[in-house]
């Protein structure tokens, strides 16, 4: 379970199910639904109701910012499966926003956005993982609710993926079909507790390069480092400071596919069997912890995550 926690968040609205794969926000219910055509009247609260105006210009500021947290590059309407993507630390959303383009027509590739980086780097960063996750839920709901989904994250995109998955279940009763994880030990494995709260600049550096995917001669222009030290120190300190204990039962039932690198810093990833009831594949693939970024294993994830997909049409 999620644990309790104080969080100064925007509310949204919760989802129930209307029918397989199909979800609208429980107000309907609750006579809130008269602006959708559906003969409930607005609640009489002592106030007006809201002009149609005003209501699409509110829809229109809530799809603006889903579209900020959500990068979608490559839309496919006719798409029967959607691939939610959680970057990695210190990344933005281009990188697998742009596997989008190659991804069979069957499969529509959606890639998350935190904030302070891209078109969000007005925005103060997240302070902790809940947070990401929060906001993150909020603005998939619209995206999700009516095909099937699944997630995939690379190293401390797999957390993301992972916290946010749970959110969903609990909040929303919603799970991804399956849950793909890529360079990262399970949340609760005895590894993580060699981790360092604070790290100094050159730690940092050191972080970036081995979990961040950032090249040791881009590390080392003055210029870069300066303009991305925020992001690093940010995405270090939620990533650091994650802590989830080992739960007593599985918190989730889809099927989890854990992908890693042969030569890669993270070796052990079998305790993320303890968070769910489906099964658990392990895939190695050549390579370092950014294996990934090697063209023939980019393209086999993106085989495996299709086939997945579309053979669990047949389940």
């Amino acid at each position: 379970m999620l644990p309790s926690r104080q969080v100064a968040t925007k509310s949204c609205p919760s989802f129930l199910p209307l029918g397989k794969n199909s979800f609208l926000p429980s107000y309907l219910h609750q006579g809130g639904g008269a602006e959708f055509g559906i003969g409930q009247q607005v609640a009489q609260t002592g106030e007006s109701a809201p002009s149609p105006d005003s209501m699409e210009n509110t829809g229109k500021a809530g799809t603006a910012r889903n579209e900020k947290v959500v990068n979608c590059l490559y839309p496919k309407p006719d798409a029967i499966f959607r691939l939610i993507c959680f970057p990695w630390a210190g990344s933005g959303s281009f990188y697998f926003a742009k596997w989008g383009e190659k991804m069979p027509d069957s499969v529509e590739v959606h890639s998350i956005r935190l904030a302070g980086r891209e078109n969000r780097s007005a925005e103060p960063f997240a302070t902790d993982i809940y947070q990401i996750a929060e906001e993150t839920v909020c603005a998939l709901l619209p995206v999700i609710q009516d095909k099937p989904f699944a997630f995939f994250g690379h190293s401390m995109g797999s957390y993301v993926a992972f916290m946010t998955a749970l959110h969903l279940k609990e909040k929303h009763k919603l799970e991804p079909m399956h849950l793909f994880v890529s360079s990262i030990y399970a949340p609760h494995a005895t590894a993580r507790n060699q981790e360092e709260k604070e790290l100094s600049d050159e730690q940092i550096r050191s972080f970036l390069w081995q979990f961040g995917g950032t090249q040791m001669d881009i590390l080392s222009d003055k210029d870069f480092c300066e303009h991305y030290t925020g992001i690093m120190k940010a995405d270090a300190h939620v990533f650091t400071n994650y802590i989830f204990s080992a739960p007593s039962e599985p918190v989730l039932s889809c099927d989890l596919t854990c992908f890693l690198g042969s030569e890669d810093i993270v070796k052990d990833v079998k305790a993320w069997k303890d968070v769910t009831s489906g099964r658990l594949d392990i895939l190695v693939r050549p390579g370092n912890h950014f294996y990934i970024k090697e063209t023939a294993n980019e393209t086999f994830i993106k085989n495996y995550i299709t086939k997945c997909l579309e053979l669990s049409m047949f389940t």
